[in-house]
């Protein structure tokens, strides 16, 4: 970790760092977002700060406001072009027990990291016991709650594999540990909906958008393991990793293809 800022304060400067209350801490009540700099900027900063603002109003945690989070980001960047950036909202330090109060004051806390060493775009996954529990209500947004993701990313040592695929526990593809799936079959995009559980990643949403510009028709709907199979190309997106072409996953084998390469192209990475 390069850099941290806990309520706009380093907290080494400071003498201080997360109250052992906090209940982000304690019982994983906040949200999060990671994000990628690049060349000296953070990318798809605006779409980053309004999912946050829109998970707050999903957890009734008062938002800080984007102009503070944007100068807190500023700060803990400014003499850097490359990394991740990482914001931690959480509800604040609060007394024992799950009740919310509303008299709480959100904890912020903002951190810089190095970038990821792996710049693989063609990857080898794999399938995860661990399964993601139904919940509409959490679906779509990035809380604190990720024991789910860490367990299923403990199952595995294997360097060569950098993913795993999760199912929720009626048997539905929703995602990769870290990452949204893609498929192409067709000529067309498809997208697990995601109406039950996972996160609409941010990545997610600008390659549908960059698919539009394509004129690439795009699909978002229930998936099961076996809709794989008709698939001509897969690929998995994450705001820091970007796109990444699904090459082997059990016995399927996919190519490296066109449309995974345009949609990078669109984006300005390198798939």
């Amino acid at each position: 970790m390069r850099a941290v800022l806990v309520n706009g304060t380093a907290p080494a400067d400071a003498g201080h760092g997360v109250d052992v209350r906090d209940r982000g801490l304690n019982y994983g009540d906040g949200l999060f977002e990671t994000m990628a700099l690049q060349r000296g900027r953070v990318r798809f900063l605006d779409a980053h700060l309004q999912r946050l603002e829109s998970g707050c109003a999903r957890l009734g945690i008062a938002f800080p406001g984007i102009a503070l989070l944007k100068a807190e980001i500023a700060a803990i960047v400014s003499s850097h072009v490359e990394g991740v950036v990482k914001i931690v909202i959480t509800r604040g330090a609060g007394g024992r027990g799950y009740r919310p109060s509303n008299e709480t004051a959100p904890t912020r806390i903002v951190t810089l990291h190095d970038a990821p060493t792996s710049t693989s775009r063609s990857i080898v996954i794999r399938w995860c016991d661990m399964r993601l529990s139904r919940n509409p209500t959490l679906a779509g947004i990035k809380h604190l709650n990720r024991l789910e993701q860490v367990l299923a990313q403990g199952e595995w040592s294997d360097p060569r594999v950098e993913e795993g695929l999760m199912l929720d526990y009626e048997g539905e593809l929703v995602c990769g540990t870290s990452s949204n799936i893609f498929l192409v079959r067709n000529g067309e995009l498809v997208t697990p909906d995601l109406r039950y559980c996972g996160v609409r990643g941010i990545m997610r949403a600008a390659v549908i958008n960059a698919a539009k510009e394509l004129n690439i028709p795009v699909h978002e709907e229930p998936l099961w393991p076996d809709d794989l199979d008709s698939a001509v190309e897969v690929f998995v997106t994450n705001a820091v990793r970007g796109v990444r072409a699904v090459v082997a996953l059990a016995d399927r084998a996919w190519e490296h293809g066109a449309i995974t390469r345009s949609i990078g192209e669109v984006l300005d990475i390198d798939a």
